[in-house]
């Protein structure tokens, strides 16, 4: 989200609140090598904290626990200050965000049946609301997964509490019967990839900028279908990345594919490791065009190839002339569900793959293991529909500052007649 908000070149980042460490780096990171901050400003404006111990976050004098979790990655004016202290007497317009995902997934309830009464990541948007209410935008925006509009923790639907909790604090918000209009589809966005995503904007009650008219602009901003960027558009063109006729092990790690010969090695672009077994299924699914087979057939075939017995289809590959599926976190423990669409490769898809098929730039730097860049991605708002977000939200304040200005102009104008 960030990134595409930075992107179009109209809004200053002043702080950016992350928990996960290889995140906080990559942020960071970027900071420095896109956008010319010092390596100093980068490490005070991207904050390794996390949102649930709120009121440290916002007024600092962290505890010692905070400390010692936390402490080494910040300076010293962040832990004594907080928030409040980083943004000092500057004007907040606009806080981006969202809660994870994972607790309102349908996906995810499906594992865990228990996770609308136990997970705490269900109230997250709590601690987001507190920071709203601290800083008073004039707007945010609050990404999340369609799955919330039906999860109801402890019983009452979330989508009403979230409602609530923004109406207490003065912001208005898509009622909680018509929040089934603010779900996009990257696609329409030109993101090389279907993806669904609930958008919950909010602005404040007083506002001249409504809710209603920034998803107007963003609505706007879609591409026709037929313009919709796909899988070969994004990776269609990269260096090949071919078996090798015997695995090997290479600086501590299983190898078991190669570049092919007269190409070039690009950051982030080799495959995990997979088996002889993986990559004969591989070939066989892609060749065979089996993403075209039905679920009881497609579980037939894993079944019999594994040995195993599964009520879940295990296997997908990718299609070239379509948007990639939802590229989603779990890639950081198998990618079997993205069968690269080139049967002579034979291989699930590589961490730069799966960041140009989120419409990462190709010089985004992901810092930090294989698995943790696979999550970050995989947990990523698509930086084109961010940016595509940001100019909505930026055509929304000029619209209002353009009212402003002829709403003044005809006050001098009575005065002067007045006069």
């Amino acid at each position: 989200m960030s990134e595409g908000f930075m992107h179009t070149g109209k809004f200053e980042p002043l702080a950016h609140v992350e928990w996960e460490l290889p995140m906080v780096n990559t942020l960071r990171n970027r900071l420095v090598t896109k956008y010319a901050h010092s390596e100093n400003d980068a490490v005070k404006r991207v904050v390794h904290f996390d949102i649930q111990r709120t009121d440290e976050l916002l007024n600092g004098g962290w505890s010692d626990e905070a400390k010692d979790l936390y402490s080494t990655s910040n300076h010293a004016e962040i832990i004594a200050g907080g928030l409040k202290g980083l943004i000092g007497e500057k004007r907040v317009d606009v806080i981006i965000g969202g809660p994870p995902c994972q607790a309102y997934s349908i996906a995810g309830r499906a594992q865990d049946p228990n996770s609308m009464v136990d997970d705490y990541r269900n109230y997250l948007f709590e601690a987001f609301a507190e920071v709203v209410k601290s800083f008073q935008p004039e707007v945010f925006v609050f990404e999340n997964v369609p799955g919330l509009l039906s999860a109801k923790p402890g019983g009452k639907p979330v989508k009403n509490r979230i409602f609530d909790a923004f109406r207490d604090i003065g912001y208005s918000i898509q009622t909680p019967e018509h929040l089934q209009n603010s779900i996009v589809n990257t696609a329409d966005y030109g993101v090389p990839q279907k993806r669904r995503r609930l958008l919950i904007i909010g602005v404040k009650s007083s506002s001249l900028i409504s809710h209603n008219r920034i998803e107007e602009l963003l609505h706007d901003l879609r591409i026709p279908e037929e313009k919709q960027k796909t899988v070969f558009d994004a990776i269609g063109k990269l260096p090949k990345l071919l078996p090798k006729i015997q695995s090997e092990r290479v600086a501590g790690r299983n190898v078991s594919h190669a570049l092919a010969a007269n190409d070039v090695k690009l950051p982030g672009h080799y495959p995990r490791y997979h088996n002889k077994r993986d990559i004969s299924i591989f070939r066989e699914w892609v060749k065979a065009k089996m993403n075209r087979l039905s679920t009881i057939e497609k579980l037939d075939f894993y079944n019999k190839v594994t040995g195993k017995h599964s009520n879940h289809a295990k296997y997908r590959s990718l299609d070239w002339d379509k948007p990639s599926p939802t590229i989603v976190a779990h890639l950081y423990k198998d990618g079997l569900m993205f069968i690269h669409p080139d049967e002579n490769q034979a291989r699930s898809i590589t961490v730069l793959e799966s960041a140009l098929l989120q419409s990462f730039p190709v010089d985004f730097d992901f810092l930090g293991s294989q698995a943790s860049c696979y999550k970050m991605i995989g947990n990523a708002v698509p930086p084109v529909l961010a940016e595509s977000i940001a100019k909505a939200v930026d055509a929304a304040f000029r619209e209002r500052e353009a009212v402003v200005a002829d709403s003044a102009l005809e006050e001098m104008m009575t005065v002067e007649i007045q006069y």
